[in-house]
């Protein structure tokens, strides 16, 4: 081992979500599939939003950059996905894959705080709607979504640091098809049981916080509009029910995957498939199926559009 530079091993191998071709093919085509139909749909979101004056409340704000924050995220790991199943080509730099955990972290985190904002925006306008105008304001909408940046920043650097000066001298075969960080840290040449721990305290029981934290808060607002009066009564409530399904997608999976970082499952590598490819361009698709006001100006947005041309 070459103790003069932090890592003999310049390259990984990406084992696949498959050792079979056809399987492998077919997540190919079900990715592709995916980026057809979804990728555009998340961008009409977020340029209805942009167009439509009707739109101007905080929840549609929030929904935007929701869209372009899941729109950043499938391009980290679904190019390079399709890229080595079609070529055959599996191996990954060391730089480009320290690249990918930051963004994966990155990104993720951000999306993380920005839910939490919602939150906080939706008990704001549940719990206390007179002085909502006055609370929730655009400068606040913007600082609770650059906060969520900065607390996503803040959360991958330091997982990078805490990489970056692991020693890598042998194995460098990944079983799965993105870079992992709980299995790029096994293939150190050192003893990483406790950076698992630490790894496993700042992705793992960070995410059962906010999951928790979340799923209680729309629970409580849910009951709370179910008891309260008629008016508004219904949109509040699947608002609330969006939200829930959202969590549960997005945090689900993400516990799954980083509260048992000492062990490996056959099942890791499907739910890590869901987590980081399929669900992050579903999430304002299914926010955008359940609000009748944006498939509304979305539908008006498309028929200008076909006006024009």
């Amino acid at each position: 081992m070459d103790n003069g530079s932090h890592s003999a091993v310049t390259e990984f191998v990406l084992q696949g979500i498959s050792q079979i071709w056809e399987i492998q093919l077919f997540f190919c085509v079900v990715l592709l599939l995916f980026y057809i139909l979804l990728l555009p749909g998340n961008i009409l979101i977020i340029v209805t939003v942009l167009k439509n004056s009707s739109l101007e409340s905080p929840m549609f704000f929030f929904l935007a950059n929701l869209a372009f924050l899941d729109i950043i995220y499938s391009f980290v790991t679904h190019p390079k996905l399709i890229l080595n199943i079609i070529s055959g080509c599996r191996t990954i730099s060391y730089s480009a894959c320290i690249t990918q955990i930051f963004f994966i972290h990155f990104l993720g985190g951000a999306e993380m705080f920005l839910l939490i904002a919602m939150a906080i925006d939706r008990y704001v306008a549940i719990c206390h709607p007179l002085h909502y105008a006055t609370v929730v304001t655009r400068v606040t909408c913007w600082g609770m979504v650059v906060v969520s940046w900065i607390g996503g920043f803040i959360h991958s650097v330091i997982q990078v640091i805490l990489i970056i000066p692991l020693p890598f001298c042998g194995p460098n075969r990944l079983d799965n098809f993105f870079c992992d960080i709980t299995q790029i840290i096994r293939l150190a040449c050192t003893n990483t049981y406790t950076l698992e721990f630490i790894m496993f305290a700042s992705s793992g029981l960070m995410s059962i916080a906010c999951f928790i934290f979340l799923l209680i808060s729309y629970v409580a607002l849910l009951l709370k509009v179910r008891m309260g009066s008629s008016l508004g009564k219904s949109k509040a409530s699947s608002t609330c029910i969006t939200h829930i399904i959202i969590i549960l997608i997005m945090f689900g999976p993400a516990i799954y995957i980083y509260c048992h970082p000492f062990q490996e499952y056959s099942f890791d590598k499907v739910m890590a498939f869901f987590h980081t490819v399929v669900f992050p361009l579903m999430n304002p698709v299914i926010y955008t199926l359940r609000n009748k006001e944006i498939q509304g100006a979305m539908c008006r947005l498309l028929k200008n559009i076909k006006f024009i041309y």
